[in-house]
This record gives structure tokens, C-alpha cells and sequence, in this order.
């Protein structure tokens, strides 16, 4: 079975036509796909910016950063798995998309991303406060930014992409 396959196979599943087919699920689903990625992505670029000492100086790193990350998990999973919704009842279009195949790999990424600094950036924050934040957590911060802006722009890309004829 290829891939094509797999993903006509998802699409044709009766739970996937039910989403594509209903006037109301869908956009359900699309909003709090939407709304999640507000929030969450409002929380990273918190994260982020005050990782990179430019916004919330006068708040210690690990007072920014360690309350969200709980928030920011349970808004990731809400977020991959309403994303996994939409991408299911529309299989069809999404497989041959590249900007759906780009925004799958940066979200690769990101995983890629937090397992590489987890410990030596999220899980010290509070440490940052005492020694000042290194140059590799500056580094993480930027990478994370620059990859959740790629996504969000693969993912209102999607929406525009015409096939070839």
C-alpha cells in the first residue's frame, strides 16, 4: 500500500467523510485549530522573546517560561489533534500538497527542536536567571521562532495551493 493509498484509505474512513461532510464539524474543528494556534503560538513567542532578552526583562526567565510549559503541551496536542482532523477528511487534497508535506516536516522539526534542548534550555530556565541566558538557548529561541512562523505559513498556504493540470 503506498502512501496515496493510506491517506485515501483515511479520508474514506466514515468518521473522516462524517468532518467533510458535516456543515458544522468542520468549521468547529477548523476554529479550535485556529484559536488553539493563537494561544499556543502567543505562549512560544513569549517563551521565545524573553529567552532572547527582549521582551518581559523585568520578570525572571523561569517565571515566564516555566508556568507555560504545561499550557503550552495540553495547546500542542489540541493543536496537532484538530489538525489531524481537518488533514484526515481532505487526505486526498492534502497528500500531493507540498505545502502540507513542508509544514509536516517542520513540525518533524520541532520535535527535533525540543528533544535537542529540553534539557539544556527549558528544563534550566530557572538557572538563567542567576548566570544569564546563554548564547545556545538564544539559539533555541530563535530556531523555535523560525520554525513556528514557517508552520503557520505552510498551514495558511495550504488552503491556496492549485495542482498542476
Amino acid at each position: 500500500m503506498s502512501i496515496a493509498d493510506l491517506f485515501h484509505a483515511i479520508q474514506e474512513t466514515e468518521w473522516a467523510t462524517g468532518i467533510r461532510e458535516s456543515a458544522l464539524t468542520y468549521p468547529i474543528i477548523l476554529t479550535t485549530h485556529l484559536t488553539t494556534i493563537a494561544l499556543f503560538g502567543g505562549m512560544i513567542l513569549l517563551s521565545d522573546l524573553r529567552l532572547l532578552g527582549l521582551t518581559l526583562r523585568k520578570w525572571p526567565v523561569a517565571d515566564v517560561v516555566s508556568p507555560l510549559r504545561l499550557w503550552k503541551r495540553f495547546g500542542l496536542v489540541v493543536m496537532v489533534s484538530a489538525g489531524f482532523l481537518l488533514a484526515a477528511s481532505k487526505a486526498d487534497s492534502y497528500y500531493p500538497n507540498p505545502y502540507f508535506r513542508l509544514k509536516m516536516a517542520l513540525l518533524a522539526m520541532v520535535a527535533v527542536h525540543a528533544l535537542v534542548f529540553r534539557r539544556s534550555v527549558y528544563d534550566k530556565a530557572a538557572e538563567f536567571d542567576r548566570t544569564g541566558i546563554p548564547r545556545h538557548a538564544k539559539i533555541a529561541a530563535a530556531l523555535s521562532l523560525l520554525l513556528w512562523s514557517s508552520i503557520v505559513c505552510c498551514g495558511r498556504w495550504i488552503a491556496y495551493y492549485e495542482p498542476p493540470k
